[in-house]
């Protein structure tokens, strides 16, 4: 498979440049070779011990020193599964299969922290397992992810790689993935999760050099809550510095990754540039920051960068440079690269095998085939599909009753992989889900997704009529290429948020009026025709092996669509700010959003209906430094067993200051037997109420009234009480 160079597939090029390569450790005992020790000393040690070429060739992805027996690691791709060989050409060319789950805003569409966070521990066991093994060998224990960015406009060509628009949201997700990621041993790391992209990085056309221009107040409130969230609840000590600017200066060489990311939050690992930072820096066509990559080199290690994802034919020369022209000193770069000897001891990559938990993960067979691996991507697969509509109770299929079903659309005998897909060891398309769901019992009438003279043909021969729709994830065209408008990727941000294939989905329609769309998106579409005709529609995201079988159980019945949409779906584009604007207070996202949405922020139906009451708060009034607990009871009134998303939003009646109209603070999915009720109950700090005051640069709970709305989404409160928020 042919590597496609040009973005982050530079992994290949600055992984191979690790410290001293050609010469082996003596035998001699270290310092640092010392468990026992504390982390810093041995950091101390190592540093002491590193001639300056090694100090500088350190300044790549693998921290490896074999003069000193030091054994480094590099990275790894890893958003929805591990990448190690696969569409976007990650890898080496023989790629090895691993368990895939669906992308990350499907990930993010089961609202279930919980089921994340074991899925995110299948890749750390995946990568730990593969990177062991004798027989493989290969990957990185450093892995790219969770993107922590906010999808805060659907035009987005990413989107697909983001939990959702809400930052709060995303954070709890992104903590959980982290979690996943790093394990829950409390010595060592299973593998050390790396978030992407520092920060406020949501448009693809021009990022190389475009600016992300925002207030302080956003920047604390908004943009870098999952990031934040990631690093202080999750753990995470790694990030990627993002190839946009905020407020004209580079994220490569921006003040606060220091000044907020290190001295603030305590990150203290791993932060390295995105592949072609350093150029774009300096390009006159870019950023045109810098005159030379010397300049900007020393400005990146000076704000905090201490791995160049770069070719080390450029970066070694940059800093060689930049040490001969005083630009930066020896101990500048010593106080950057100790952060990855860090993360490489809490990865027990410097210790005896038998002291870490993780080390004794290796075998012969293929890891993806492990039961539980292949469990936790079916759990993902079904708790992500979202019911948008069913209109007379069209949906579930009844097996006993359908005697006929046509199977037709572009996407209805296909799993779309992505640009950061790794090789699933299977897949079930939607044809196999159904197919193996009916067995013999019901005819199952296929077209082909050229055929549409055919598709027409078995929708009218048959009961009813399921129709695969959406967009295609890497625009099934190359780097930086789409040519249907309303498709995105990487590089390339989306121009229209239409469904073109909605024209088909009428010719269906008319050739049968029992019709279903299935709907396959990575982003917002805009299906206004759909939702005002078609009887039901079904929404999932594209990549998890077992997308098939969660879309057979959800259409006949065996799983109860209980996936949430993250993000805010508008009619069209007239409701959506222009793609630069990040003042997000201008109508993005539900809590700004001016008009009526398709579907809002948390939105999706059930087979079952749900009923809240007894909303109460634990106290009248809430201290600023105190917390108060909401409880709730939720009932499931009808004949199905299903999960419901018990949401909690906030709304500030009488702030200083222009608030969200509201805010999301709480949720938790739980499933309820028909007639069962529980008590759901929902914690919330004072300190979550905060806004921040750029004046006094720091965070403020203002005395004030706030509304507690809880509900099934950001627009469908059943519930809300009021509580004072007081000295």
């Amino acid at each position: 498979m042919k590597l496609r160079i040009g973005w982050t597939a530079l992994t290949a090029l600055a992984a191979a440049a690790v410290c001293a390569p050609q010469q082996t450790a003596p035998p001699q005992q270290y310092p640092f070779q010392n468990p026992d020790l504390p982390v810093e000393e041995r950091v101390n040690n190592i540093i002491s011990l590193l001639t300056a070429d090694e100090k500088i060739a350190c300044l790549g992805t693998n921290p490896s020193v074999p003069r000193l027996g030091i054994r480094g690691t590099g990275h790894s791709e890893g958003l929805h599964g591990l990448a190690l060989g696969g569409p976007g050409g990650w890898g080496r060319p023989v790629p090895i299969p691993t368990t895939q789950f669906a992308q990350e805003i499907g990930m993010g569409e089961t609202w279930d922290p919980g089921l994340i966070r074991l899925a995110g521990g299948v890749e750390g066991y995946e990568a730990r397992y593969i990177n062991q093994s004798e027989k493989t060998h290969r990957g990185s224990l450093v892995i790219r992810a969770p993107n922590a960015d906010l999808g805060r406009d659907p035009r987005w060509g990413r989107t697909e790689e983001s939990f959702g628009e809400d930052p709060y949201f995303n954070g709890k997700m992104v903590a959980a993935m982290v979690k996943g990621l790093q394990g829950d041993d409390p010595k060592y790391w299973l593998t050390a999760a790396l978030m992407k992209h520092f920060l406020a990085n949501s448009n693809e056309d021009g990022r190389g050099g475009s600016s992300s221009d925002f207030d302080a107040r956003l920047l604390r409130e908004y943009y870098s809550v999952p990031f934040r969230m990631g690093v202080i609840e999750g753990g995470s000590r790694a990030y990627m510095a993002a190839y946009n600017a905020m407020n004209h200066i580079p994220m490569t060489v921006h003040p606060i990754l220091r000044e907020i990311t290190m001295k603030e939050w305590g990150l203290d690992g791993i932060i390295c540039t995105d592949a072609g930072s350093l150029r774009n820096m300096v390009n006159p066509k870019l950023h045109n920051y810098y005159k030379t990559n010397a300049e900007g080199l020393a400005g990146a290690v000076k704000a905090g960068i201490n791995q160049f994802l770069e070719s080390a034919n450029l970066y070694r020369p940059a800093a060689q440079d930049a040490l001969q022209q005083g630009l930066l000193t020896e101990k500048d770069i010593e106080t950057a690269i100790r952060g990855e000897f860090r993360v490489m001891i809490r990865l027990g990559l410097l210790d005896p095998p038998e002291m870490v938990k993780y080390a004794s993960i290796k075998g012969d067979d293929e890891v993806w085939q492990r039961n539980e691996h292949k469990e936790i991507a079916k759990r993902v697969a079904r708790e992500s599909v979202v019911l948008l509509k069913n209109a007379n109770g069209l949906l579930p299929f009844d097996k006993a009753a359908v005697k006929s079903i046509a199977v037709v659309g572009p996407l209805a005998d296909v799993v779309a992989l992505d640009w950061y897909s790794g090789t699933p060891g299977y897949v079930i398309t939607p044809l196999e889900g159904i197919r193996n769901k009916v067995g013999g019992g019901i005819a199952v009438n296929y077209a082909p997704k050229t055929d549409i003279e055919g598709a027409i043909k078995a929708a009218r021969e048959s009961e009813v009529a399921v129709v695969f729709v959406g967009n295609h994830p890497t625009c099934d065209a190359g780097w930086a290429k789409c040519p249907t408008p309303s498709d995105g990727k990487e590089a390339i941000d989306r121009k229209a948020i239409n469904l073109e294939q909605e024209e088909f989905v009428k010719q269906i329609f008319a050739a049968n009026p029992k019709t279903v769309v299935v709907l396959l998106a990575s982003f917002p579409i805009a299906i206004n025709w759909s939702q005002e005709n078609i009887p039901a529609i079904l929404h999932i995201t594209h990549n998890a092996q077992e997308e098939g079988t969660a879309i057979a159980d959800a259409l006949f019945g065996d799983v109860n669509p209980a996936g949430r949409l993250v993000q805010t779906w508008p009619k069209s584009l007239d409701q959506v700010p222009p793609m630069m604007d990040y003042n997000i207070r201008n109508g993005r996202t539900y809590m700004y959003f001016k008009g009526e949405p398709l579907y809002p922020f948390g939105f999706g139906l059930s087979y079952t209906t749900f009923q809240y009451s007894n909303l109460k708060l634990s106290a009248a009034r809430l201290a600023k430094s105190g917390d108060v607990t909401v409880s709730v009871n939720v009932k499931n009134a009808g004949r199905r067993k299903g999960d419901e998303v018990v949401q909690l939003y906030v709304s500030h009646l009488n702030s200083r200051v222009e608030r969200a109209r509201k805010e999301l603070k709480g949720f938790q999915r739980l499933t309820l037997e028909p007639n069962e009720t529980r008590t759901v109950t929902l914690r919330v700090k004072a300190e979550d109420l905060a806004w921040w005051d750029e004046k006094q640069n720091r965070w403020v709970v203002e005395e004030d009234q706030v509304k507690f709305m809880v509900g099934s989404s950001s627009a469908d409160a059943r519930l809300e009480r009021t509580i004072s928020v007081v000295q």
